[in-house]
């Protein structure tokens, strides 16, 4: 006796061999397409965050050296009160001085006289996390630079 095979029974069986259905091929989709879009992700986290800390510790560094250096008693000491307080402020979010520094600029002569405006440009590269420096070139930093004007007391001038 010889078995009678149906269409339907055919095109099932077809069906099932060439793999018609898809069990278990979702999740192993979903971890893929997951992965691929969460670390670039976690990594735009990562160098956002970098760059937001030099964002604050430009703006702390600027602010206090202006206070440090409109504060002092002469003149030739103050750009080196002025460097000692941004580096503080660098060191505490992280940053050395290879990384950061400051200029300073006076509106006038001499930069300690009543009213006058001093002008602290507090500079930082930002290296972007896991990107290594090409060549001795720091093609991978982003450069993070806050000015703060800073007046000396009108009561208080050094000349």
């Amino acid at each position: 006796m010889t078995a009678r095979i149906d269409r339907a029974g055919v095109r099932l069986l077809i069906h099932r061999r060439l793999g018609g259905g898809e069990q278990g091929r979702a999740i192993v989709e979903f971890v893929f397409l997951g992965v691929m879009l969460f670390v670039p992700l976690v990594y735009l986290v990562i160098a956002l965050a970098a760059v937001q800390g030099a964002a604050f510790s430009a703006t702390t560094a600027a602010r206090e050296a202006g206070r440090a250096f409109t504060t002092a008693d002469r003149e030739d000491e103050s750009l080196a009160r002025a460097r000692a307080a941004a580096a503080l402020a660098f060191e505490d979010f992280g940053f050395g001085q290879a990384q950061a520094g400051i200029e300073a600029a006076c509106d006038g002569s001499p930069c300690l006289r009543p009213d006058a405006r001093v002008s602290i440009t507090a500079t930082i590269h930002v290296r972007l996390p896991l990107i290594p420096a090409l060549g001795g070139d720091d093609v991978a930093a982003i450069p993070v630079s806050v000015t703060h004007i800073a007046s000396v007391d009108r009561f208080g001038g050094r000349s």
